[in-house]
């Protein structure tokens, strides 16, 4: 989850944007397709195949991403929220070794094509795939008719293999993102960090916010995290990194803030207990340790400071500052 150093970047492996931009030095591959959102165990599992399948094959390893996820574009308010931004995605994949991201555009017309077609449009003319690893439980195509069994019946047909992964087990458990979003909200991050292989963390660029934080004494950085809505809410014990040269003790909020018209997106705000210095514009990458109370309401602005305050000290406990 976002466990890799913020000074790497994604652009050793090449993101192909939209099936348009397919060429033909792009066929030839071993490929996965899913949402792959957290690239937890289980996804790893399925990407470690690949990566084996890839070097056996001299071929290069290749992702199939949609964007949005289907959920997003067909029920926005209703959808998960997202474990991952699409750029903590890129890095996740790229720090394992992928070599391609193909980002397919979901939108009406692709929610409308037909599974074989789907198959053929992507895997067969556009990557010429040569070996698929999928999930066990994925489906795609209209009304989701596409599966394992399409996809190895298109195999037989065009040459290329298939083979599909067991689930991974944690504590008893399939692991997926849905567990892992319902440890989260439960504040098990002892079991979201099982199944992720890292703390949970969110990473964003430090904005310009309302400044209120400044006029209570409590400055905050002001992250974008570029989803709807975060899997957590409320106030957590965090641990930054991006700061400085290590990493920074801190207490975060996440919520909702309302953007242009009624929408809302996911806000995170962040206060370094032992810090200062400039952060606008530096990427950081907070990190959940423990939470500490729901979002609340208060009356007035010295009840607000008042908790802030509480919530300080309680991180500081936490840190033995």
């Amino acid at each position: 989850m976002a466990r890799l150093d913020l000074a790497r970047s994604p652009d050793s492996m090449e993101l192909i944007r939209g099936l348009h931009n397919l060429r033909p030095r792009h066929r030839g591959c071993v490929a996965t397709i899913g949402a792959f959102d957290g690239v937890h165990h289980g996804h790893r599992a399925v990407l470690q195949h690949v990566l084996e399948k890839a070097a056996a094959l001299a071929l290069p390893s290749a992702v199939v991403v949609f964007e949005p996820l289907p959920r997003e574009y067909l029920a926005p308010r209703e959808a998960p929220p997202r474990l991952m931004s699409f750029r903590e995605k890129l890095e996740a994949l790229a720090e394992i070794g992928i070599d391609r991201v193909l980002r397919v555009r979901f939108d009406e017309a692709l929610r409308t094509m037909a599974a074989v077609d789907f198959v053929r449009r992507v895997f067969v003319d556009g990557l010429g795939v040569r070996y698929v690893v999928m999930g066990d439980d994925l489906r795609f195509g209209r009304d989701r008719e596409g599966g394992f069994e399409l996809m190895q019946a298109q195999g037989q047909e065009h040459d290329f293999e298939v083979m599909h992964t067991n689930t991974l087990d944690v504590a008893g458990e399939r692991v997926s993102s849905t567990r892992i979003r319902e440890a989260l909200a439960a504040a098990d991050f002892a079991l979201a960090e099982e199944m992720l292989g890292g703390p949970y963390s969110m990473s964003g660029k430090v904005v310009y916010g309302d400044q209120r934080g400044r006029t209570i004494g409590v400055p905050t950085a002001n992250l974008e995290l570029h989803r709807l809505q975060a899997p957590l809410s409320g106030v957590y014990v965090v641990e930054v990194a991006g700061a400085s040269e290590r990493l920074e003790p801190g207490v975060a909020n996440v919520g909702v803030r309302p953007t242009i018209g009624d929408e809302f997106r996911a806000n995170l705000e962040v206060n370094l207990l032992d810090f200062s210095g400039d952060l606008y514009g530096r990427r950081l990458l907070v990190s959940f340790r423990e939470k500490i109370r729901d979002e609340m309401k208060f009356d007035s602005l010295d009840a607000l400071k008042t908790q802030i305050h509480k919530d300080i000290a309680h991180g500081r406990q936490f840190f033995q500052l």
